[in-house]
């Protein structure tokens, strides 16, 4: 059955019951933004209700902007959050690239307590999300010549939100889940300005394979301390290049006679 860990099954039958149920698979991510919902006849068997307060359920969801359903294609889990690309922060965000190093330390914040939670709070099935998510990562970084940037940016962003998702707290994931895009352009510039480069692209893989065996051995602390010195890691190879350059543009410009 697809009943609550912390809530009796008995008086989970109402409409009202099915609907806080549904809610609680949608808060911790077994149903996703965007994703189908089982049929009726599935939803009932799993859940142990009639149609009558399946359906009155589902109508309770479609009048919080939860669920949409279309005639015809059953229901859907709705954005649970504003459409990003019309918020004028994250346009701000993506067109100044200094953002980026406040999105590292955002990072850092977010993701060490992810890691320490999921180290302490992950069971068997997020373990085995975990090192699934982290073999396809590390087999392509393997394999792969040339690499793709785009396509291990997304494969990195993969792995730390399994981490995220065995932490088990809905609010962190969702929050996590909200700055995706923004996420996704912080490992984009990781990997393209860092991962061509021999040591950071040995530190990266190296940090990578800490943090996974930190989680999935469950050793909190550890796992916290090797997610911080991930991200701060990134930070500071990202600015001894941008140091670097500074230093190539001034002398570029001494050569050329501009002081």
């Amino acid at each position: 059955m697809l009943s609550t860990p912390d809530e009796p099954f008995s008086g989970q039958r109402t409409p009202e019951g099915v609907a806080a149920r549904l809610e609680r698979l949608i808060l911790d991510g077994i149903f996703r933004t965007g994703q189908l919902l089982p049929s009726e006849r599935r939803l009932c068997e799993r859940l142990g209700v009639s149609r009558a307060s399946l359906r009155e359920g589902l109508r309770i969801l479609r009048s919080k902007g939860i669920i949409e359903t279309r005639q015809g294609r059953g229901s859907t889990v709705a954005s649970l959050l504003p459409a990003r690309e019309q918020s004028p922060l994250m346009h701000l965000f993506r067109d100044h690239p200094r953002t980026l190093f406040d999105l590292l330390e955002v990072r850092a914040l977010l993701e060490g307590e992810s890691a320490r939670l999921a180290a302490s709070r992950g069971n068997p099935a997020d373990r085995v999300l975990i090192t699934r998510r982290y073999r396809e990562m590390a087999d392509y970084v393997a394999s792969a010549d040339p690499i793709d940037v785009e396509r291990l940016a997304r494969l990195d962003h993969a792995f730390h939100l399994a981490i995220s998702q065995a932490s088990h707290n809905p609010v962190l994931v969702h929050t996590l889940q909200s700055l995706t895009d923004l996420l996704l352009s912080s490992v984009f510039a990781s990997v393209k300005n860092l991962y061509h480069r021999p040591e950071p692209r040995e530190m990266i893989n190296r940090q990578h394979a800490r943090l996974h065996d930190a989680v999935v051995k469950g050793k909190p602390q550890l796992a916290q301390r090797v997610a911080l010195e991930h991200l701060n890691g990134l930070g500071e190879a990202l600015r001894e290049i941008e140091a670097e350059d500074e230093r190539l543009e001034r002398s570029a410009m001494r050569l050329e006679g501009w002081e």
